[in-house]
């Protein structure tokens, strides 16, 4: 069974620098592998349309660089998603709209093994990250599901009322807090934009939390000028950017720095 990465990270206290991506390419993995400063690709399946092949694929890039996996998953299929995406090769999961300690005891026990000990609900299965069957069920595919990372979004107003218990179950590994989410939640929709230095706070009290009872938090960052009061603050993992976004902005930049140099 494949290392993993995030959890080799996690358990060595070493901080990682990960990036998020909506697009399902192995070609858009590989691109990122070739750079060598990314430790882990997110894969924003929460936002758009995938197939199962497809996380065959991206499985199969991120090894050839040696980086891990992660897959921000929707609610309500979240634990099929989860296990196929393990399946897949992709060792860790983000699981979004978490609300109260029930949906984090289920999310945790979708990664974990069925096993009395392990009192999860993913069984041996003939997948990929399993060598197509030979390893599954053994103690080596048991160890794998144990050291999948399972993080959550904090971005419910339940949870964030309710953070002490929901990070009090065992096997939350990682926190992300989302504040798009959370104020709408909250019956403030936009507040995350117009109301910046409220999100900061509620945001900084669900790392302290976490940071408390020795689970890490996921900073999304815009920019290098956030990292440093992060890393003073407690926090070692750092997601930043995602492939679309950057397109984006830098067709923007650039292109439309000719478009006014022509206009002019």
């Amino acid at each position: 069974m494949r290392a993993n990465k995030l959890r080799e990270l996690l358990n060595s206290d070493t901080p990682s620098v990960g990036t998020h991506v909506a697009s399902t390419s192995p070609d858009v993995v590989e691109l990122i592998g070739r750079t060598g400063v990314i430790d882990v690709v997110q894969f924003l399946a929460e936002y758009g349309p995938y197939s199962l092949g497809e996380l065959d694929n991206f499985g199969r890039a991120l090894e050839l660089y040696g980086m891990a996996g992660m897959i921000k998953v929707d609610r309500e299929n979240r634990s099929f998603v989860a296990q196929r995406a393990i399946g897949s090769g992709i060792q860790n999961i983000l699981f979004s709209d978490v609300y109260d300690v029930a949906d984090v005891e289920e999310c945790v026990a979708s990664v974990r093994a069925d096993t009395p000990l392990s009192g999860g609900s993913h069984g041996s299965a003939d997948r990929r990250f399993a060598g197509y069957g030979l390893e599954s069920g053994t103690p080596e595919y048991v160890q794998a599901l144990e050291d999948c990372v399972v993080a959550l979004m904090i971005e419910k107003e339940t949870a964030v009322d309710d953070l002490e218990s929901i990070l009090s179950v065992d096997g939350v590994d990682m926190v992300v807090f989302g504040g798009n989410d959370y104020w709408m939640s909250a019956g403030k929709p936009g507040n995350a934009r117009t109301a910046p230095d409220q999100t900061s706070e509620v945001m900084m009290h669900v790392y302290k939390t976490a940071i408390s009872k020795g689970i890490q938090p996921q900073a999304p960052v815009g920019g290098i000028d956030q990292v440093q009061e992060m890393l003073d603050f407690g926090v070692k993992h750092f997601c930043v950017g995602n492939d679309y976004f950057m397109i984006y902005r830098w067709l923007n930049e650039n292109v439309g720095a000719i478009r006014k140099i022509l206009n002019d």
